[in-house]
């Protein structure tokens, strides 16, 4: 298991254990709504008893001291009284700015009417009324309370997100900067060491062939400290033809991989392509596509470059005949530690993005994959 899944385990084990907190939350406050809207009727068909007591005291009867009681502590459900027409008697708990308004009045009657079965009362004199109401505002609230409380939870989660990407970016930037330059500095001074002992086997009159390619590994070693000395500033972007550079990094990896590896290109070595551009990261992140595509086709396959050279922009697609990948994958792949080979740190292309897309001001990404088919990955550069 590479680090990149081990992170990715941990974030979802995180987002499972977020979800089951909000769904309990969820749960025991709807139980609780439930319970709360059932006292609360309980408390109207209360308010409805002391009504009908109070409809059937005569004026000599002076018992009614605790009846009105009843009545006025309903201070929180909104209820309307009706007689058996539907004319509205009287209302208590509404709007009292509107209170008055029959408009007003009618609309919250035909709500109290969809939200709750009202509350029959028979009068001393054989006549009905009825009390219609609808949850008051606590219980309103307490239902949307769940949402409001997972939609601050989510928002809390997201700013926190945020800030912590952009901190492990910021730590990622300098370790990426750190680490590179301290592989140039420690590349350097063996290299010029080499440097000087090349000259020394010339003068010595050692075999040329034997001096020429101890001279191309030297200078592969230049240049791989030159590439790392860049990482961290900002290199300088000359317009060059980038044609020459493919060819370059075509015949680089053409000698170093099996003869059952093939390159097929739709351009000519002879094309000259004028791009802002540094050769030596560009190269690096060419290289890198190569060997991807390789390790894909297990060393058997064509690899085909193809260049689209428009107006604003210029497009290098490297497509290979290998296992493919997933849509899910597609993203994935640039991230640090990311990696499907036994060995290897997954950086090669999470180095290619950030050569491209931070100091060329360009975009990599995964064009198009089928699976057991193979694989087109997109380089695009401005002119």
């Amino acid at each position: 298991m590479n680090i990149y899944t081990k992170k990715q385990k941990w974030k979802l084990l995180l987002l499972a254990v977020a979800v089951v907190i909000g769904i309990l939350t969820f749960l025991i406050t709807n139980n609780l709504a439930k319970k709360l809207a059932v006292e609360e009727r309980k408390k109207v068909e209360l308010w409805a008893l002391g009504m009908r007591q109070l409809s059937a005291l005569d004026n000599e009867d002076k018992d009614y001291t605790f009846i009105l009681e009843v009545i006025k502590n309903n201070e929180t459900v909104p209820v309307i009284l009706t007689d058996k027409e539907g004319q509205i008697i009287s209302s208590r708990n509404l709007d009292p700015n509107k209170e008055n308004e029959p408009e007003y009045l009618s609309k919250q009657l035909e709500k109290m009417k969809s939200d709750n079965k009202p509350i029959e009362i028979t009068l001393l004199d054989g006549n009905k009324n009825f009390i219609y109401y609808k949850e008051s505002i606590l219980l309103t609230r307490l239902f949307y309370f769940p949402i409001i409380q997972f939609g601050v939870i989510t928002l809390f989660l997201l700013v926190s997100y945020i800030a912590f990407s952009a901190s492990r970016k910021a730590e990622q930037n300098q370790v990426w900067v750190g680490m590179a330059k301290e592989t140039a500095h420690q590349l350097g001074t063996p290299t010029s060491s080499l440097m000087a002992s090349l000259e020394l086997l010339r003068l010595k009159n050692v075999d040329e062939k034997v001096v020429a390619e101890f001279e191309k590994d030297v200078n592969r070693l230049e240049k791989i400290t030159e590439r790392f000395s860049k990482i961290g500033s900002a290199p300088k972007l000359e317009k060059q033809n980038i044609v020459e550079t493919l060819i370059h990094a075509i015949h680089y990896i053409k000698a170093r991989s099996s003869e059952k590896v093939k390159f097929s290109i739709n351009f000519s070595e002879n094309d000259k392509i004028l791009v802002p551009f540094n050769p030596s990261l560009f190269e690096w992140v060419i290289e890198n596509l190569f060997k991807n595509a390789i390790d894909s086709m297990e060393g058997i396959g064509t690899i085909t470059v193809h260049i689209d050279d428009r107006i604003q922009y210029l497009f290098i697609d490297i497509i290979d005949e290998g296992k493919g990948l997933a849509k899910s994958k597609y993203k994935t792949i640039f991230q640090p530690g990311y990696t499907t080979k036994q060995r290897g740190w997954g950086l090669g292309l999470s180095l290619s993005k950030r050569i491209i897309e931070l100091y060329h001001d360009g975009k990599i990404f995964v064009n198009h994959s089928e699976i057991d088919k193979g694989t087109n990955m997109r380089i695009v550069l401005k002119k």
